[in-house]
């Protein structure tokens, strides 16, 4: 079972009304998964995972980012065509701007919302609006992340990584000041495993060989003095998320 509490001024504790809530009230369904893992909250909006691998969403719906093709605000959950996977965690962003990235237990990544500066990858122009699941080409995604200035990055299962949006900061982890509105990968290794928001303007992403690198915005600590236009190793042994020792950022 599924519970929420708190403010519900857009309907985002998912009970059909707009009542805010002191203590905890079961969202409707009993067949979520559980686990931390299995569900993903934003600003006035939640989505969440069940056993069966779909994925729902409800609240606020500004830029149509709960992708069920309209911008129709929902106090209930409503599912988002698809079939998710078991786990959020890795495999669902969310932008400032209201835009979402999700992958596929087949490897497909989507993304659907606004589309500020080509965020969602599909070489489409700035501010178009996308309120339904949309493929971005590729077929073996494994993890996916925005950062605050509206850029994602992005790992394969082949260990590449990839960056497209925003160049402001250094977030693509790419040198230059160009805004990539489609997926381009990022020089170097091919032993990116994870990768992650530190929602400051920075990126952070693991390898293969448990170290830890980050890149983007520094000026408030996030990858430290100096913005970082390309990765840059933090100091230290990590471990790889979901393993003993592992971390999340």
């Amino acid at each position: 079972t599924l519970w929420a509490w708190g403010g519900n001024a857009k309907g985002e504790l998912g009970q059909n009304n707009r009542t805010n809530r002191s203590s905890p009230i079961q969202i409707p369904g009993t067949t979520w998964a559980t686990g931390g893992d299995k569900i993903y909250c934003m600003s006035a909006t939640g989505f969440a995972i069940k056993t069966d691998n779909t994925m729902w969403g409800w609240g606020k719906n500004f830029n149509g980012h709960i992708g069920v093709n309209n911008q129709t605000k929902y106090s209930s959950p409503v599912q988002i065509p698809g079939t998710w996977g078991s786990s959020i965690e890795g495999k669902i962003s969310v932008g400032q701007n209201y835009a979402v990235a999700a992958i596929k237990t087949d490897g497909t990544l989507w993304t659907w919302g606004e589309n500020q500066i080509g965020v969602l990858g599909h070489n489409q122009a700035d501010g178009q609006r996308i309120s339904s699941p949309t493929q971005v080409p590729g077929t073996t995604w494994k993890s996916i992340a925005f950062n605050s200035s509206s850029c994602i990055s992005a790992t394969k299962t082949d260990g590449t990584l990839w960056s497209w949006g925003y160049w402001e900061y250094g977030g693509l982890g790419i040198h230059g000041e160009v805004n990539y509105s489609s997926p381009v990968q990022v020089p170097g290794t091919t032993t990116w495993d994870r990768v992650w928001t530190s929602k400051n303007g920075s990126m952070k992403a693991t390898r293969t060989d448990g170290t830890l690198w980050g890149w983007g915005s520094g000026t408030i600590g996030g990858t430290g003095p100096g913005n970082k236009s390309s990765p840059t190793q933090i100091p230290g042994t990590w471990g790889r998320q979901g393993q003993a020792g592992g971390i999340k950022l």
